[in-house]
């Protein structure tokens, strides 16, 4: 099973989550919204830019417009 990674930086405001040391690249879905996507094209994670900012406006919930699919082993 894959160890999930969790980087924020507060001074840019900008949260990271993946999985794993996969290489890969940023898909830009809109909204300051990324999909980690390896070379498979497998989402392999996500950032979000102004994410305080997203937990403010949602009262402590934000909703991505992203489908993720996890599997445990």
């Amino acid at each position: 099973m894959e160890k999930m990674k969790v980087w924020y930086d507060e001074e840019g405001d900008y949260l990271e989550i993946r999985t794993g040391g996969k290489k890969g690249y940023f898909k830009d879905v809109g909204n300051d919204i990324w999909e980690r996507v390896d070379t498979r094209g497998k989402v392999v994670g996500f950032a979000i830019l102004n994410f305080k900012n997203r937990i403010k406006k949602y009262k402590r919930e934000v909703v991505l417009p992203l489908k993720i699919s996890m599997q445990q082993a």
